[in-house]
């Protein structure tokens, strides 16, 4: 209807634009040296180098798990450690161990050793068995075994004796393996019956059975014939064993063979460990630990031919053969000049604490503080000092407002228990919150009732009391509360306690008040970046072979310095478990304090008081301490001391103990008289930090009689005139 005109478009504006943009259209692409698409190139190539990346790793990490794989089942690893454990006392470990060894050596003759090769198999193994009842050994052999092998006898699962076929003992010990790191595991099931529908009918009630206790990964096999075995040493040969990871960073020998070399008339001995290297190549200059016996240097390793080789060849490099008939390939001896020492303790220097003479300039400085500091009038208690006046707060203090809210559950009486207590004071308790006395009057409502206090004896008091505190069951118990003693005064007991205005926002200082032997351990400055450069020499360790003996191979330690009563224990011929000797890292050897991340163990009731004797296992470790049980606080340096380890919770245990590098796990056991050791409580390595501050806090606590707005009558809190007067004055 409007015609034949043609639509026009709204022109762009272009107007903004630069003549460069305008003009583009006219100038030839070739001529102009620009890529068509320039940014399109740019993202496919960022995209091809992530590819290319990616298939790089990809690769490194497939031939770094083929190396693993051919180094633990071929002719160069060391053979495959398979230790049994009977879950229960009807469970026949020995018979199983036979099996195994003589159906893996091909030939029904008698076994001249724990440590078999099969050329069919072409693997080879060391089986090895956990004796019954002894918690300890269990423990030891669990921490060198590749594959962790429970033995279920079938008869257990369906006796009418109990209702599940673990018992006490076995559970106990699956307890300390999974707190442990658990390697690899199986399950061998036993005296099963002939017939397949039975067979199979057992192996699902023995899965249902074990499954909640054991990894997913675990795999159950039936293990009473020949073909049940044939089968199992197949999946075996072909199964990746996957191991705790604090034993994959330090080398260690599973002992084969142990002897003794005495010195002449010293009381010491060489203590000769014979075994196959594992997890790390081991340098002649390293630091050695023996379970059971402590830290030693090494004098000599002699690397021997493989004493069970899969295929028998002969080796070129053969150096000499001893009378046993066992060829030497090579021999290490420590450098004197790389060689790692033997250093346990610092030797503080006395003048370390010495200070230079001051400078005109420090001095003028401090005359000025000195005199902007007299300035400054405050009203303080008698007999305070002037180190001690630096702990009281002024009422302009800019951390009222937090430590208001800090003072219902943080504040109270503290005392440092790590030795950073302050020794040098008069005896005087310093309070934060001390200049409030002014407010009260010249004579207090408690000295009214502390004379009707004094006309009662002292079993009338402590009657009085132990009603009170029946009456007043059902009222929260606070577990810092202390009762005043009735024969000591009060300013005498609570001495060496000052006061806090805010547990969590008041100063302490970690170096203060130390004792001088205190200087005899060693701190890190930063422990992560040591950690750091400690693992990285390990590395680099593995990549060199100069005075190294090399992994998987057949080598002789040996170990001096050894006192000859604990090296005859370590070779007595009833020791039942390997002498397992484990290369330290550096520092290791070196004393620190340490603290571990702990709880009580389910099956254990009886209390756990602080600073009780306790053994301590900590990865190949064993030692004997008095833990200080502490409580964790994530936004705070100071941590509150705890009396008793209690149920359901994590405490922090603090020991002087041998330097280890986390991660590590620890288990506590707890002596008793006539009986094994019993699990008291189980946990990890937290971090090594001489300056962490435990204080011991406490809470005067008193029953209350009146209660108005601005004062309270309290009865109990003290039973003298003078305690009263003198936390008047100083509180």
């Amino acid at each position: 209807m409007g015609g034949g005109r043609a639509q026009v478009n709204k022109p762009h504006k272009t107007r903004f634009a630069s003549k460069a943009s305008r003009h583009a259209h006219k100038i030839d692409k070739v001529r102009s040296g620009k890529p068509e698409s320039s940014h399109r190139a740019a993202v496919k190539g960022a995209r091809a180098a992530r590819i290319q990346q990616s298939k790089a790793i990809r690769d490194k990490k497939r031939a770094a798990l083929l190396k693993e794989k051919w180094s633990s089942i071929g002719s160069s690893g060391a053979p495959r450690v398979i230790v049994l454990v009977g879950l229960s006392s009807s469970a026949n470990v020995g018979s199983l161990a036979k099996d195994l060894l003589t159906f893996a050596e091909g030939c029904d003759g008698k076994l001249r050793s724990s440590t078999v090769a099969s050329p069919t198999y072409k693997l080879r193994t060391t089986v090895l068995q956990a004796p019954y009842g002894d918690l300890t050994s269990c423990m030891e052999l669990a921490k060198v075994a590749d594959l962790l092998a429970f033995v279920l006898p079938a008869n257990s699962l369906y006796s009418s004796d109990s209702s599940s076929p673990i018992d006490e003992f076995g559970s106990q010990c699956l307890s300390v393996f999974r707190a442990m790191g658990l390697p690899s595991t199986a399950v061998f099931i036993r005296d099963l019956p002939v017939d397949n529908k039975s067979r199979q009918e057992l192996k699902k009630a023995a899965t249902s059975f074990l499954s909640a206790e054991l990894p997913e990964d675990c795999k159950f096999y039936l293990a009473d014939t020949k073909d049940d075995l044939h089968k199992f040493m197949w999946l075996f040969k072909e199964q990746h064993l996957s191991s705790p990871h604090w034993r994959n960073q330090r080398p260690y020998v599973m002992s084969e063979q142990v002897c003794i070399k005495p010195d002449d008339n010293t009381g010491l001995c060489t203590l000769q460990v014979s075994g196959y290297l594992r997890a790390h190549n081991l340098s002649v200059n390293q630091l050695v630990h023996v379970s059971g016996a402590g830290d030693f240097q090494l004098s000599q390793i002699d690397v021997f031919k493989d004493p069970c080789p899969l295929n028998e060849r002969k080796n070129s490099d053969v150096m000499e053969t001893e009378d046993n008939g066992i060829q030497i390939v090579n021999t290490f001896v420590p450098d004197s000049s790389n060689q790692e020492p033997l250093l346990v303790e610092n030797v503080p220097d006395p003048l370390a604490g010495e200070q230079t003479w001051p400078t005109e300039e420090d001095m003028e400085e401090a005359n000025i503080n000195n005199k902007q500091r007299k300035l400054v009038k405050r009203k303080l208690p008698r007999g305070t000092s002037e180190y001690q006046a630096a702990w009281i707060v002024d009422d302009t203090d800019d951390e009222d407002n937090d430590s208001d809210n800090d003072n219902q559950a943080g504040s109270g009486m503290v005392i440092d228990e790590q030795g950073h207590a302050d020794q040098g004071s008069d005896g005087s308790d310093i309070d934060a919150v001390s200049h409030f006395t002014e407010k009260f009057d010249e004579e207090t409502v408690g000295d009214t009732e502390m004379a009707d206090e004094e006309n009662l004896t002292k079993e009338q008091i402590e009657e009085e009391i132990k009603k009170i505190k029946e009456a007043n069951a059902e009222d929260e118990e606070f577990p810092d509360e202390v009762e005043t003693p009735l024969d000591v005064p009060a300013k005498k007991r609570f001495a060496k306690y000052r006061g806090l205005k805010s547990f969590r926002t008041s100063s302490w200082d970690p170096k203060e008040s130390l004792p001088p032997d205190y200087a005899r351990i060693f701190a890190f400055d930063n422990f992560t970046r040591t950690q750091k450069h400690v693992l990285a020499k390990i590395t680099e360790l593995d990549g060199g072979t100069k005075d190294c003996a090399l992994v998987g191979s057949y080598v002789r330690l040996h170990v001096t310095n050894i006192p000859t009563d604990i090296a005859s224990k370590l070779c007595h011929p009833s020791r039942r478990i390997p002498v397992v000797v484990s290369g330290l890292l550096q520092h290791e050897s070196k004393m620190s304090v340490l603290h571990f991340s702990i709880k009580k163990h389910d099956s254990y009731e009886a209390p756990i008081k602080s600073k009780e004797p306790l053994i301590f296992n900590v990865g190949f470790r064993q030692f004997t301490a008095r833990p200080l049980f502490s409580s964790d606080n994530i936004n705070c340096n100071k941590h509150k001391m705890e009396r008793f380890l209690h149920h359901g919770r994590f405490s922090v245990a603090s020991v002087y103990a041998p330097i280890c590098f986390p991660p590590f796990p620890l288990i506590v056991l707890k002596n008793r008289d006539g009986e094994q050791p019993a699990i008291a409580a189980v946990g990890s390595l937290k971090s090594v930090d001489p300056d962490r501050i435990i204080l011991k806090k406490i809470v005067l606590t008193g029953y209350p009689q009146r209660v108005s707005k601005l004062k309270a009558i309290v009865r109990y809190m003290f039973h003298n005139p003078e305690d009263v007067k003198w936390f008047k004055e100083t509180c």
